[in-house]
């Protein structure tokens, strides 16, 4: 039962975002089925256009002028460069445990939340700072481990990107009303309750350590599970590229092995959804919002997937027919 019956514009917000990409996907399994015709057409290849990146763009025959709108797909690193400045200054305020900035305050309000610094609690701090570490990690990655080809993205996707998180980090804060008046797991608090004086010589670190509940420990053993999983990943994809003395030998597209890719075409999809659902988890699983957060990613990761998927088994003749696209068994 979620702790809150009406919906906030932040609410909204994600369930429109869901929700088009649940058509996207649609949409797209969908136009396999119609006439070759309508494939060729200016519509749909405009479509194709917006949801595609990357190496599932290489192969899509598209008019000069919808080139105008390419951007390298290397960028992908200023969605994090954002994510980490303005996260790690939300956390910051959030730490200090005092208000907010009028303006900050007046975005919360928009998005149906009255925040209040002296209420928040150990969830939203955990989420900020998961989100913060997670967002550092991927800046690292693009930067030092992954290696990019001449791909593009759409110039709509590279806005969408780099909004994505400072929407996504307003939204954290939102969630803290939501988190008041649960029942706790009396042993953890207790147990770090014993420690709050110490942690006190932190400001307001003391007294937030002893809401640490069940939840918070699931979700955070989740999160680390998830981030080492699609680390891997990435130094897996990486490797494609280079050889044994690290330097990049060719930007060719391969199929990839080992670990969760024997499974499933994209386990660093599967990886960012559980990342998600981590948060969720920390809120306890009661946050409506948080879970439309976890849906908006589901469909936006098993669209991605979906595509790479198709472009794999169109590609290569030999591709593992038994692994999925996006998850284990399942999709």
């Amino acid at each position: 039962m979620f702790l809150h019956a009406s919906y906030s514009l932040v609410d909204i917000l994600w369930s429109v975002l869901a929700f088009s990409f649940l058509v996207a996907f649609v949409l797209h399994k969908l136009s396999v089925l119609l006439p070759l015709r309508f494939q060729k057409s200016r519509l749909h290849v405009f479509f194709q256009d917006l949801i595609r990146y990357g190496k599932t763009k290489e192969t899509l025959k598209r008019d000069s002028w919808l080139r105008v709108f390419d951007v390298p797909k290397r960028w992908f690193w200023h969605f994090y460069f954002v994510s980490v400045v303005w996260n790690g200054c939300l956390l910051f305020l959030t730490f200090r445990n005092q208000s907010y900035p009028k303006w900050l305050g007046s975005l919360c309000s928009i998005l149906g939340s009255s925040t209040n610094a002296n209420s928040h609690g150990l969830s939203t701090l955990l989420v900020q700072f998961l989100i913060w570490i997670h967002s550092l990690r991927r800046l690292l990655e693009c930067l030092v481990v992954s290696v990019f080809s001449n791909g593009s993205m759409h110039m709509a996707q590279y806005l969408f990107g780099v909004g994505y998180y400072i929407v996504f980090g307003l939204t954290v804060l939102s969630l803290d009303q939501q988190t008041k008046g649960w029942i706790k797991w009396r042993f953890f608090k207790c147990m770090f309750m014993l420690y709050s004086d110490v942690c006190f010589i932190f400001v307001g670190v003391g007294p937030t350590l002893s809401q640490l509940d069940w939840y918070h420990v699931i979700g955070i053993v989740l999160f680390s599970v998830a981030s080492v999983l699609q680390h891997q990943c990435m130094v897996l994809l990486a490797g494609l590229r280079t050889g044994e003395s690290g330097l990049v030998e060719t930007l060719a597209h391969k199929v990839p092995h080992g670990g969760l890719f024997e499974w499933v075409s994209c386990p660093h999809y599967f990886a960012e959804l559980l990342i998600y659902t981590s948060f969720s988890i920390i809120y306890g699983g009661h946050s409506l919002t948080c879970w439309l957060v976890v849906l908006y990613v589901f469909f936006n990761q098993a669209l991605a997937a979906q595509l790479c998927h198709e472009l794999y088994i169109t590609k290569y003749k030999s591709y593992p027919r038994n692994r999925r696209a996006f998850i284990p068994f399942l999709l």
